[in-house]
């Protein structure tokens, strides 16, 4: 197989509030002989608060991201939901409107770039379930996850709206999500099915009605719990934020204990092909993960 190679669009909460992402997706990318060029000029998403302020920055933001991809001629791999989102949203909009991607182009202009629309967005999931596949996956691993019942956490943003996002995952049902769970049995997991594993998190909603954060972010784990999950994983470090480190504050609400290892997508790969605690980054998980 020929080396992979993408732009990497981090975004900022993979490099600030969770570099154990960061750090888990550059080890397992080196893993699977995956080149990541990390787009270090890249600015915030807008996290889909900006585009409620200010459309048209939100789209001249994502599209100078994207331009950064075009300049190296590789496709934009992104490692958050939310980024995923804006950026194919952005790049959706612009390919389907002449006239809007003109605008956004003289302003562009000021900075020296210019946005074409000739490469892909991507989310590294489907980058790796797509461009690798998992029977090739599965040849990789060097320490089964065997025995761990994996609870995949889809979140909502990076697989709706259905119409934009299918085109870049490869027609993923957005009701009945299972890409993951084919990796989490490709790496030797067995995947729990759940109700919730394709509800909002409640991350954004957080600063305004933290109850309600609360509420959908313990719907999710409890079903994840009651359906004997040992660990749950997401590909997307918003939801991570919610299900890891709110824990306390989610236990407080709904009235029940919740204590589970929350994984990223990254670090559960990664620890199937034989790299270390921290390789990583799990030292920065603030549920204690048990069972390395």
């Amino acid at each position: 197989m020929s080396k992979l190679k993408y732009a990497l669009y981090t975004g900022c909460t993979a490099k600030e509030s969770t570099p154990e992402l960061l750090k888990s997706t550059m080890a397992v990318a080196e893993a699977l002989d995956i080149e990541l060029i990390v787009l270090e000029e890249a600015s915030c998403c807008g996290a889909s608060h900006l585009q409620d302020f200010d459309d048209f920055l939100s789209l001249t933001l994502n599209a100078r991201n994207i331009c950064y991809a075009e300049k190296l001629g590789l496709t934009l791999v992104t490692i958050c939901n939310t980024c995923q989102l804006n950026t194919s949203m952005t790049k959706e909009r612009l390919d389907n409107n002449e006239g809007l991607k003109d605008k956004v182009n003289a302003k562009l202009k000021e900075v020296g770039l210019e946005y074409k629309g000739n490469v892909d967005v991507k989310h590294f999931l489907y980058a790796i379930i797509d461009d690798i596949g998992v029977e090739e996956i599965a040849k990789r691993v060097k320490r089964p996850l065997k025995n761990l019942n994996i609870a995949p956490f889809y979140g909502c943003h990076n697989i709706r709206p259905s119409s934009l996002q299918s085109k870049n995952n490869g027609n993923e049902n957005p009701y009945v999500p299972d890409s993951i769970e084919r990796l989490i049995d490709a790496l030797g997991g067995n995947s729990i099915d759940y109700e919730h594993k394709n509800k909002c998190c409640g991350f954004h909603v957080e600063l305004q009605a933290p109850k309600t954060a609360n509420r959908l972010s313990g719907a999710a784990m409890s079903d994840a719990m009651d359906n004997n999950a040992d660990v749950v994983v997401t590909p997307c470090p918003l939801c991570h934020l919610r299900l890891d480190v709110q824990q306390h504050n989610i236990s407080k609400e709904i009235g029940r204990d919740i204590n589970m290892p929350v994984l990223h997508l990254p670090q559960m790969i990664g620890l199937a092909l034989g790299l270390t605690p921290k390789e990583l980054g799990l030292e920065h998980n603030i549920s204690e993960v048990t069972f390395v």
